[in-house]
């Protein structure tokens, strides 16, 4: 193994915490214009209708001031408020940065592919104070492609001049980052997620802190293997 790769959203970044945690605290900026409704039922429909990322929040803000009436309010300035509030309320899974220092710390190359907007994205990278650790980032909207294209595997997997084999993908999205590094000929890692069942994966972990073990086995059994060859 020489290169760990990994999605952003669900898989580093703990989205549905962080959503959460913006969306509270944006129904308290404005909440002159919000009072009439209750915090609650304007919080879970924003995250019912945003799908877990899936829609885009223009779409999102449209919906959620017609539905209610908000006639006071633009979506535009909500969706404005988004992108330049939501990096202040990134949440990270447990042992992230402990994580990838184990990895760095076995002379891995490590790199992110996610799919999403280029600058917003890296805010959020930055936010969990996590950029300096990644070798390469490659965000969709930058790279004119989104997974699950395999292109976008290869062309990190080039920058990094690591082949497929030598390389595991993490992500939580069964298609779009399982299947779909597996496509490109890498192994790949499925994080747990409760919004999917079984996921054909070669390793699923619930916590971040059991991948440099796996890494750190695959290490072992290549030079195993190596060593067999070499006997042979």
């Amino acid at each position: 193994m020489k290169a760990v790769l990994f999605d952003l959203d669900g898989t580093l970044l703990n989205r549905d915490g962080s959503v959460q945690a913006f969306i509270e605290n944006q129904y308290d900026r404005f909440y002159n214009d919000l009072k009439h409704m209750p915090k609650e039922t304007y919080c879970s429909r924003f995250i019912e209708l945003d799908k877990r990322g899936y829609v885009w929040k223009d779409k999102v803000y449209q919906q959620l001031l017609s539905e209610f009436d908000l006639s006071d309010l633009q979506w535009e300035k909500m969706l404005e408020d988004y992108i330049s509030e939501f990096k202040h309320h990134c949440v990270p899974f447990d042992g992230l940065k402990e994580m990838l220092k184990e990895l760095k710390s076995m002379n891995l190359q490590v790199g992110m592919i996610t799919n999403g907007y280029g600058q917003f994205q890296m805010d959020n990278i930055e936010a969990l104070g996590i950029k300096e650790f990644f070798d390469v980032i490659l965000v969709s909207e930058w790279e004119g492609m989104k997974k699950p294209n395999q292109e976008i595997f290869h062309r990190a997997l080039q920058r990094m001049n690591v082949d497929p084999f030598d390389s595991v993908f993490v992500g939580d999205h069964p298609d779009n980052d399982v299947y779909a590094a597996q496509q490109a000929g890498m192994k790949a890692i499925w994080k747990i997620d409760s919004g999917w069942d079984q996921v054909d994966a070669d390793f699923i972990v619930k916590d971040l802190s059991e991948i440099p073990k796996i890494i750190d086995s695959l290490m072992k059994e290549a030079a195993t293997s190596k060593s067999v060859l070499h006997t042979e």
